[in-house]
């Protein structure tokens, strides 16, 4: 049985001992923080305080979302990280699709213990891409592709329509992003589908060929582009547990400790 779709943000507190870690979340182009609020939940129920934001433009109309720029979607990301950083010794970032874009943009841009992307998208591979600036003052929409999900009865709560302005704003996300990728000095885990109708693998190439530090491949064979809904989901969720404990505990292995951290120790 399907079930309506949660427009709304998802919060969550830090609960628990040690090192107070926290993740900063995004869903994708089009979509909603319900393609991920799974996860989010599953990584609350760990302990961990989590932000997921709603994107401008996103779980209101396709009208809405074409008068929105990229700049935007980054800053409501961004400003949810400044929340996480003010509570938090360790910070990670994380998301699906274009949120996956927007996780590797956060990790680039400020201080990141780690980053988790599912699916994540950094090349246009739609030949119409090349003309998109001028294609947008002529055709205002295209159909979108929207649950390309394997498991049945599931609804990402995405437009049905993609407007072509918001695509001329993800193309520039995806440029701007793809020049800063060098920047980032945490590890990264990509968990990308075997089958995936929306982004090809040559995001994944691209994003192995710019990142120095560790990026580490799992394949998903049992789930399409939204992996989060999809049968291979607690594989993702369970394994961003496993990825966040170990890196933490690299980090404090190798006396890493927050400025937090130094003064507890010092009281």
């Amino acid at each position: 049985m399907k079930m309506l779709p949660d427009f709304s943000p998802f919060h969550s507190s830090w609960k628990g001992a040690g090192p107070r870690v926290g993740v900063v979340m995004s869903h994708g182009f089009t979509g909603s923080p319900h393609s991920v609020r799974p996860w989010a939940e599953h990584l609350a129920a760990s302990g961990y305080a989590v932000r997921l934001p709603l994107l401008p433009g996103h779980g209101t109309t396709w009208q809405d979302m074409a008068t929105r720029s990229w700049r935007e979607w980054h800053r409501a990301v961004d400003d949810a990280y400044l929340e996480l950083a003010s509570e938090c010794d360790y910070v990670f970032s994380a998301g699906l699709s274009m949120g996956g874009t927007l996780a590797l943009r956060i990790a680039a841009t400020r201080p990141i213990a780690g980053t988790v992307v599912v699916n994540p998208g950094l090349v246009l591979d739609d030949p119409r891409a090349v003309i998109v600036a001028a294609l947008k003052y002529v055709v205002k929409t295209t159909p979108a592709i929207a649950n390309d999900i394997l498991k049945p009865d599931q609804d990402e709560g995405a437009y049905a329509r993609t407007p072509v302005a918001a695509a001329h704003q993800l193309k520039k996300m995806y440029k701007d992003t793809a020049a800063i990728l060098p920047r980032i000095s945490s590890p990264v885990r990509v968990y990308k589908s075997t089958v995936d109708n929306v982004i090809s693998n040559a995001s994944l190439e691209f994003l192995r060929s710019r990142v120095q530090a560790p990026v580490d491949v799992t394949y998903l064979h049992n789930s399409r582009h939204v992996a989060t809904l999809d049968n291979d989901a607690p594989e993702i969720f369970s394994g961003t547990v496993d990825f966040i404990q170990k890196t933490v505990a690299a980090l404090a292995g190798h006396g890493l400790s927050s400025e937090k951290d130094t003064a507890h120790e010092q009281a």
